[in-house]
């Protein structure tokens, strides 16, 4: 019987992430935000991995690599140019990593406050948005259907 694969992080890994998270997104005092490696911010990009926990490993032995294995090691001006120099080039695994840390960042209720925003979630109550300049759509609306449309059946079909 083959092993189960992880569904979680080891503790080595968690604390990789708390590094990168940290430098990818600082906490910037003066404004009263937390940085990503924020205790409760961390918590929630670990538990909300889910389908990209593949590819944030992968992210995080790509910075390994790439540091050394010194990552954490470093200050924080080496630390944000050597991601900086990954994460253009780091395909699939830079993005999954981008958008997990991100993602929790911009969910929690500090950031939210900080940033002069209800800490809420977007419904129902809905936010007010701008209109914005529809013309730019027509490009699209003036392409050729990309789909097939399943109400039309082949010749010699059911």
């Amino acid at each position: 019987m083959a092993a189960a694969p992880d569904t979680r992080l080891s503790d080595t890994e968690v604390d990789d992430l708390r590094k990168i998270a940290g430098t990818m997104v600082p906490a910037d005092t003066a404004l009263g935000m937390p940085g990503a490696d924020d205790p409760l911010i961390l918590d929630d990009i670990v538990r909300s991995l889910g389908r990209d926990l593949p590819l944030v490993r992968e992210a995080l032995v790509a910075i390994s690599t790439k540091s050394g294995g010194t990552f954490a090691d470093r200050g924080q001006d080496a630390r944000e140019a050597l991601i900086n120099e990954w994460y253009p080039g780091g395909g699939g695994p830079a993005a999954a990593l981008g958008r997990v840390i991100v993602g929790a960042y911009y969910r929690d209720d500090r950031v939210l406050r900080a940033l002069g925003h209800e800490a809420r979630a977007p419904f129902p109550k809905g936010y007010v948005l701008e209109q914005g300049d529809w013309s730019l759509l027509d490009v699209v609306r003036k392409r050729p259907t990309l789909w097939r449309d399943d109400r039309v059946l082949p010749t010699g079909g059911r």
